[in-house]
This record gives structure tokens, C-alpha cells and sequence, in this order.
């Protein structure tokens, strides 16, 4: 045990270097290497987020109450275990109708979870920062330069009306036409603007994926050399 302790740091950059090499080799061609440096990268991710539920959930919020008191904790536990019991009805091709309330249930759940997250969290702080940056009291007592504010706070302006614009749907009927089509200002005008913002923001996404893909690699490559001149020393 002591040994393995010793050379643990040893063990764990020669792995990490022939994992390294694994997934490189995806750059001559998909080979069975690369697929099975993916299939343990899944396999560790799925038994470390199954061993972080098993811990801090059951261990901590079910069977830790539950040793220290039965009686008093007794209604954390069954309501959660019966509900356990019930998932498992899934797994049985005859009983995988009795879960589907269950699963609907936690289907809700996370969707009204993700939503109130993505409107709390990401919809009012990006409307009150935009609603700031207009603010031209807090942009005189800040200090900064007046028209510089009020064209960054006009940009965001246009820029997320006109692409709330492109993805109107609503249309109007064509007189003596069985077609429909948008009002003309928001076809031609507000329309083109609002593309043009969601190519520029795809376009920024993809730049910051490709710098973060980049700073991977050479962190690897970089690993790579290390290791490789930490033997030859």
C-alpha cells in the first residue's frame, strides 16, 4: 500500500498519457482507441455521478436521518422509498405502464426546475442589465463616457428586439390570396437586423468552443512533452 502511494503520481500521468494518446489518435481517423478511451470516459462519469447520488442522497438525506431517528424521520423515509419501489416498475416490460405517472411527474419537475432557473437566473438579470446600461444618472456618477453607454445600452436595445422580431410568427392574411405572410416591416426590416445578431452570437459561441477545444489541446500537448522529458531525465 505504501508503495502504491508512492508511486501514485507516477501511475496516475502514465495513464493519463496513454489516455491522452487514445484520444489524439481520433486526428489519423476514428480507430478503436479513441472509442475506448470515449466508452471509459463514459463509464467513469456515470459510476461517479451514480456514487455522488448513492452518497450525499441516500446516504446523507435517507439512511443517516433514518439510523439516528426511526420514528421522528420516518416520514422522509417511506415517502422516498415507495417512490423508489415504483421507479422499478420501469424496468418490467408488463409494469412500465405503472411508472409512467412517476416518471411524468419528475419530467415535470425538472422542466418547471430548468425554466424558473432559466427566467430567475438568466431572463431578469439580462433585463436589468440591459435597463442599466440606459441609465444615464448611474452612467454620470460612474464616470463613464455618456455616448459610449448609450450606444452599448442602444445595441442590445435593437439587437434583442429585432431578434424577439425574427422569430414572430404571427401573419396576416394576403387579400384575394389563400397564403399568409408577416407584416412587411418586420419581414424586411426588423427580420434581416435580428439575423444578423443570431449569426454574430452563433459565431461568437463557436469562437469561444474552438478557443476552449484549442486551450485543451495544447494544455495535452504540453502534457505531454512534460511527461515524455520527466523520463528521458
Amino acid at each position: 500500500m505504501e508503495l502504491l502511494t508512492q508511486y501514485a503520481d507516477l501511475i496516475g500521468a502514465v495513464v493519463g498519457f496513454v489516455l491522452t494518446l487514445m484520444v489524439l489518435s481520433y486526428l489519423v481517423g476514428d480507430n478503436f482507441l479513441f472509442r475506448i478511451a470515449i466508452h471509459i470516459f463514459i463509464g467513469v462519469a456515470a459510476g461517479y455521478a451514480v456514487a455522488m447520488v448513492l452518497y450525499h442522497v441516500l446516504w446523507y438525506r435517507l439512511i443517516v436521518p433514518l439510523l439516528q431517528d426511526p420514528i421522528q424521520n420516518l416520514w422522509l423515509g417511506v415517502p422516498g422509498l415507495l417512490l423508489l419501489i415504483w421507479m422499478f416498475a420501469k424496468a418490467s416490460p408488463r409494469l412500465a405502464r405503472l411508472g409512467n405517472p412517476l416518471l411524468a411527474y419528475l419530467a415535470g419537475v425538472g422542466a418547471a426546475t430548468a425554466i424558473g432557473g432559466a427566467i430567475v437566473g438568466t431572463i431578469f438579470p439580462q433585463v436589468g442589465a440591459s435597463i442599466n446600461l440606459l441609465d444615464i444618472q448611474a452612467a454620470r456618477q460612474s464616470g463613464s463616457v455618456l455616448s459610449s453607454t448609450l450606444l452599448k445600452g442602444l445595441t442590445i436595445l435593437v439587437g434583442t428586439l429585432a431578434t424577439l422580431g425574427y422569430f414572430h410568427f404571427g401573419v396576416r392574411p394576403v387579400a384575394g390570396s389563400a397564403s399568409s405572410q408577416r407584416p412587411a416591416f418586420i419581414e424586411n426590416v426588423v427580420a434581416p437586423v435580428g439575423h444578423f445578431f443570431i449569426a454574430v452570437t452563433f459565431g461568437v459561441l463557436f469562437a469561444g468552443v474552438y478557443m476552449a477545444a484549442l486551450v485543451a489541446l495544447i494544455d495535452r500537448v504540453r502534457f505531454i512533452q512534460e511527461f515524455i522529458l520527466g523520463l528521458i531525465k
